[in-house]
């Protein structure tokens, strides 16, 4: 099975939130030993900041398993369909393309989304399957 995991989760890990690192750690052992994990653009360049080098930042997602996986032009746009459609009912700026962005390249490259933003992908994206860390 074929994960993509949400930079939030991976920085619960990598930041070591202790509010979050623990399920986040539980959810990431689990994912990986059911199968491939992947990041997209935005998670990649969402990770980024929070290391010193291009290539520490690298170096974790390969400690993971982590392959990243380019978005490509349907993901895109799907995504920006998708945030379209959200505006257009009322949906505030509080979800920007980035989040859209990270939704379209699981359901176009993935089985599932690891992630901790719930109820919103899964409004947005139907039939993406959403996991969350517990």
């Amino acid at each position: 099975m074929i994960t993509a995991v949400d930079t939030s989760v991976l920085l619960d890990v990598f930041a070591a939130d202790p509010a979050h690192v623990e399920a986040s750690q539980r959810a990431l052992r689990r994912v990986i030993h059911e199968g491939a994990i992947i990041v997209c653009d935005v998670v990649l360049a969402e990770l980024r900041p929070w290391f010193a080098t291009r290539e520490a930042c690298l170096e974790a997602l390969e400690t993971l398993g982590a392959t990243f996986v380019p978005s490509g032009r349907d993901a895109a746009l799907t995504a920006g369909e998708a945030w379209r459609a959200y505006r257009r009912s009322g949906g505030k700026c509080d979800h920007l393309i980035p989040d859209f962005l990270v939704a379209s390249h699981a359901k176009h490259h993935a089985e599932r989304l690891l992630t901790r933003d719930r109820g919103f992908y899964r409004r947005w994206f139907k039939g993406l399957s959403v996991m969350e860390p517990a």
